[in-house]
């Protein structure tokens, strides 16, 4: 009897599974974004994506886009964004610094509309807040050593966001909490030469 019924519950996982109606949830190691509050994301039906032309995910980040080069933001391009989306934002920050979780770009109030980011630029009417540099403008990577990875994490909001640019990504993260209708990751590495 047991055989049965674990049996019955491995073919219901499995065919919802394959028919696409089950996911991760936001919080699971697939989804690998950490410090954030993922738990009051909202059911928007999306799968926003985060692409880039310089690199693709979990692969090095090209020297122009660190602090051995140009240190300016690489290109993005944003699809499926949900129909409700208010606003999007952009945290980058590195899990492995030394000191932990080091905030490398931060932006909100990104238009709903915007499917492109171009290189060294910002959306117009996007805010951007301050970094662990201390600046409020892309940082980019700069290990000190070793290969670090680098975390480009969107999120869909349900509103746009009335924020000083002072504010931490605690902050912020607190601010979104229950705001989140859709969110993606995108990783990079970079280890100096």
């Amino acid at each position: 009897m047991e055989k049965i019924i674990i049996t019955s519950i491995l073919l219901i996982a499995g065919s919802l599974i394959l028919t696409g109606c089950f996911h991760a949830s936001p919080a699971s190691p697939l989804n690998k974004v950490q410090s954030s509050p993922f738990t009051n994301q909202k059911d928007s039906g999306g799968q926003v994506k985060l692409t880039s032309s310089a690199f693709t995910d979990n692969q090095p980040i090209p020297a122009l886009y660190t602090c051995d080069g140009n240190n300016v933001n690489p290109p993005f391009t944003i699809n499926n964004i949900p129909a409700n989306t208010q606003s999007l934002a952009l945290i980058v920050d590195d899990p492995d610094a030394p000191a932990g979780d080091w905030v490398h770009w931060l932006v909100w109030n990104i238009p709903p509309t915007t499917t492109e980011i171009a290189q060294n630029s910002i959306p117009a009417g996007s805010i951007q807040g301050t970094t662990d540099f201390g600046d409020t403008k892309y940082g980019g990577p700069c290990p000190p050593s070793g290969s670090h990875r680098y975390q480009f994490k969107l999120f869909a909001l349900d509103t746009s966001l009335n924020l000083p640019a002072t504010i931490t990504k605690k902050e912020f993260l607190q601010a979104i909490e229950g705001h989140i209708l859709d969110q993606t990751l995108l990783v990079s590495t970079y280890t100096r030469k």
